[in-house]
């Protein structure tokens, strides 16, 4: 073969072999371009706010099972929420989230909610609260709080308070959240003025105390609370007759155990029996019981 020939072929071949490429290079489908890296934005600043874990209505007291934190945008937040104080950078979704949920929960429970969540207890709602609503200060009244009495008392009930002492008051064992009978002692109006005759009868079974002189909660560490005031909650219908027992004088407060304090208050009424005490040969006092 000549070399003409040969530089022919030669040439055919390199034309066919670049044809092949451009034909392969119209057709082929492009790569796809390379995507570019996800970068995670910083979540917001954080905090936690106080808010029901379920509706609260008038009167209701706060405790550590109907409240809870719930985290809350720091940039949206109101000035009236209760707030842990705390800030924190929201964490990442995932496991990073799951991780810092579960050491928030088991602080929490170590801690009962935290001092914040445990100053709270005992407050009484003066607005009612929806479950996941923020508790403000403005819905809630605080023990010592001004109107914390009015908003405590159930409706249709009454405060009133009485004098208190060690003789009265069953030996300063009468705590806030007891119950007592209120008892009056005077002369028996059944009797002439010279007959020294007394009486003692029952005005109020089974009421709840509201209060020893400013405190409303009985001490936490069991010791007693003396005082020399006694504030009961008693039905609107007998507050007339607790009133008028108090100007006479003579008035006992009976501690009723924590297994007779089922139901309400009620007067002693016109169903009290007497009960002559003989003292000498004759009778010194009658007792009134229900």
């Amino acid at each position: 073969m000549t070399p003409a020939r040969i530089a022919i072929l030669v040439v055919a071949l390199v034309a066919s072999v670049g044809l092949a490429l451009l034909v392969h290079g119209m057709f082929a489908r492009p790569k796809p371009a390379p995507a570019p890296p996800v970068v995670v934005a910083a979540g917001p600043v954080m905090t936690r706010v106080l808010v029901a874990k379920s509706d609260l209505g008038v009167g209701d007291r706060l405790s550590a099972e109907n409240m809870n934190w719930q985290p809350w945008p720091a940039a949206t937040l109101n000035a009236a929420y209760i707030t842990d104080g705390q800030t924190m950078q929201a964490p990442k979704p995932g496991a990073e989230s799951a991780v810092a949920q579960a050491k928030s929960t088991v602080t929490d429970i170590a801690t009962g909610g935290g001092p914040k969540l445990q100053a709270m207890v005992g407050s009484v709602v003066r607005e009612p609260i929806y479950a996941g609503e923020p508790i403000t200060t403005g819905k809630i009244i605080r023990s010592g709080d001004s109107s914390y009495m009015a908003v405590r008392l159930p409706a249709g009930m009454r405060a009133i308070s009485l004098p208190l002492s060690l003789e009265s008051g069953a030996g300063g064992f009468i705590q806030p959240g007891d119950h007592v009978d209120i008892l009056s002692t005077h002369a028996d109006p059944s009797k002439s003025s010279g007959g020294g005759g007394m009486v003692t009868e029952t005005i109020l079974s089974n009421a709840l105390v509201l209060a020893i002189d400013q405190h409303t909660d009985a001490p936490k560490t069991g010791a007693t609370l003396a005082g020399v005031t006694i504030t009961i909650e008693v039905p609107n219908v007998d507050a007339d007759a607790v009133a008028r027992a108090r100007t006479q004088g003579g008035l006992t407060l009976a501690l009723r155990s924590y297994a007779d304090i089922a139901g309400h208050a009620q007067g002693g009424g016109n169903d009290a029996v007497g009960v002559k005490i003989f003292r000498g040969g004759s009778t010194a006092e009658t007792v009134s019981a229900q």
